[in-house]
């Protein structure tokens, strides 16, 4: 049995597997090559079984979105590394190398993102990773490489082997002793900062997540929902408010929620005055269901190490006030 299995989660995707798979297949000699299906109504498992007779297929019973898709597929998968692989996501040759080589030699390193570039505009990073997540301290993410919709192109400032706080799940390796330790994804979040919040609930154990500049992917992004999707809209404020709950240290968490609920309520205003009117109510939805999910969310608080979890500053303010848009010239130094 192979050390590492790639794991493309599927919903109705067909025409991106055709897109994407060959190269997989064609660059990760190392791997078992699986696709879990999200019982797609396209003609995915036809697609599969007769283009791709080498990939195993994993049908699950629902459409159970990306947690719990891949908590429910993954019980099947015994590879020791884990990779969470977009379907929207093309690879590059030599690409798992550098992955295996940091988790052989850094044992504590649980979870591996590589560099993720813009499938469309190569020459940039990509928003959904980019070279390494934070979060500052309410909670929003960015990323070195991308805060906010600034993006960088890619000078190779980024590389490096870094020490981040969340890995991108769009090309997200785990061990897969540590993926069954901490129960995998909270499946409540359905899609969205679920990444964030296992890679959150690691740290609590001493697990460390690292991205890897020495391997290079492409992502298209906004396959299954895009930035103008008040679904999205909802999915990321409610996640992140759940993710807080769940991990923000006792003594810090209701200055942070209440900071954020204020916050949330200023980037409602804005979508209010750009006419953007279902993305506000996708904000109200987000905080209502947010209410009623709370004492669940309270109960799920686990281990809390009460140590810095992320920048100790707004990334809201000193991106929109101060006007700092890039990482590399603004944050390293509150690292």
């Amino acid at each position: 049995m192979k050390k590492i299995a790639v794991v493309i989660l599927n919903w109705n995707g067909a025409k991106l597997l055709q897109q994407f798979l060959p190269v997989v297949l064609l660059y990760s000699d190392e791997a078992t090559i699986y696709v879990a299906d999200n019982a797609s109504t396209d003609d995915s498992i036809t697609v599969l079984k007769n283009e791709f007779p080498s990939v195993k297929i994993i049908q699950n019973k629902a459409n159970f979105g990306f947690a719990k898709g891949y908590n429910e597929c993954l019980q099947a998968v015994e590879e020791d590394i884990y990779c969470l692989l977009n379907s929207d996501v093309e690879v590059t040759k030599d690409w798992l190398k550098p992955i295996l080589l940091l988790f052989e030699e850094q044992p504590n390193v649980a979870i591996i993102q590589p560099k993720i570039l813009d499938y469309n505009h190569k020459t940039h990073f990509e928003y959904a990773g980019a070279a390494g997540g934070f979060i500052d301290k309410f909670g929003y993410p960015f990323c070195r490489g991308r805060i906010f919709n600034t993006i960088e192109e890619d000078k190779g400032q980024y590389n490096d082997i870094q020490a981040v706080f969340w890995a991108s799940g769009a090309c997200f390796f785990i061990r897969k002793s540590v993926f069954r330790e901490l129960n995998g994804f909270d499946a409540d979040f359905f899609a969205h900062q679920e990444e964030i919040d296992l890679c959150w609930r690691s740290s609590q154990w001493q697990y460390e997540t690292y991205y890897c500049g020495f391997s290079t992917v492409y992502h298209v992004g906004g396959g299954t929902l895009n930035s103008t999707n008040p679904k999205k809209t909802y999915l990321n404020f409610r996640n992140s408010l759940f993710m807080l709950t769940k991990n923000v240290p006792t003594r810090s968490l209701a200055f942070v929620l209440v900071s954020r609920m204020i916050l949330d309520g200023l980037a409602g205003i804005q979508f209010l005055y750009q006419l953007k009117f279902s993305h506000f109510t996708a904000i109200l939805k987000a905080h209502f269901s947010f209410y009623g999910s709370f004492l669940k969310m309270v109960k799920k608080r686990g281990k809390i190490v009460n140590k810095k979890y992320a920048f100790q500053t707004s990334i809201v303010y000193n991106y929109f006030l101060r006007n700092q848009k890039k990482f590399i010239d603004n944050f390293n130094n509150s690292l």
